[in-house]
C-alpha cells in the first residue's frame, strides 16, 4: 500500500496526509479503506505507544567507537542514538558496525561515533500508526526508529517490537472464538 508524491515522486503510505520526502500535500488522493488481513487492519488503527517503545540509549557525538560498542554490548542493545546537547544527529547501529568499521576495526575505536553513524535518522511519534513504522523501515532498510515527543527523544522502536506486536495479533486471531 504506496502512494507516489506528485511532486517529487517518493514512495508514501497510502493514506498518509503529507508527503515524508517534501512535506507537499497527499490529502485528497488515494487513502486505504480496509486491509484484506486482520493484523493489516490492526496496523492501520494501532499507534506507536502501543509497541511500548524502549527507553533511548544516547551518546554524545564525539564518543569514541569503542565505548559505543562496549555501551551497546553491555546493555544488549542494536543501536545507540547520537546527539549534539539534546539535538537528534544520528543513529550508530550492528549494521553499521559491520558496514562502516569492517574490518578496520582496531584502527577506528578512538574515533567519534560522528563519523560512522547514520545521520538524520527519520524519527516517528507516539500517535504515528504501526503501518508509518513498517513502510519508514521497508523503504528506509531501518530496523531501528527513534521515536519523538517535539524535540524530545521518548523512546525507540525496532523491527523485534513490529514483529512481537504481529505475533501477538496472530495468537489472538487463533484463540478467537469462531
Amino acid at each position: 500500500m504506496a502512494i507516489n508524491c506528485p511532486s517529487c515522486g517518493h514512495e508514501n503510505i497510502d493514506g498518509t496526509d503529507i508527503c515524508e520526502n517534501c512535506q507537499h500535500s497527499l490529502t485528497g488522493l488515494k487513502k486505504p479503506g480496509k486491509s484484506q488481513s486482520p493484523i493489516g487492519n490492526a496496523m492501520l488503527k494501532d499507534r506507536v505507544a502501543v509497541l511500548n517503545p524502549k527507553q533511548p540509549v544516547a551518546v554524545s557525538s564525539d564518543t569514541p567507537v569503542r565505548k559505543v560498542l562496549q555501551m551497546m554490548l553491555e546493555k544488549g542493545i542494536g543501536s545507540m542514538l547520537v546527539t549534539d546537547g539534546k539535538q537528534l544527529v544520528g543513529i550508530f547501529s550492528e549494521r553499521d558496525a559491520v558496514i562502516r568499521l569492517g574490518v578496520d576495526f582496531s584502527s577506528c575505536g578512538s574515533q567519534p561515533i560522528s563519523e560512522f553513524m547514520t545521520p538524520s535518522p527519520g524519527t516517528l511519534g507516539m500517535e504515528d500508526k504501526i503501518v508509518f513504522a513498517v513502510q519508514k523501515m521497508a523503504l528506509g532498510g531501518y530496523r531501528h526508529i527513534p521515536i519523538v515527543s517535539g524535540d524530545k527523544l521518548v523512546g525507540v522502536i525496532s523491527i523485534r517490537d513490529i514483529l512481537r506486536y504481529t505475533s501477538e495479533k496472530l495468537a489472538a486471531l487463533d484463540t478467537a472464538p469462531e
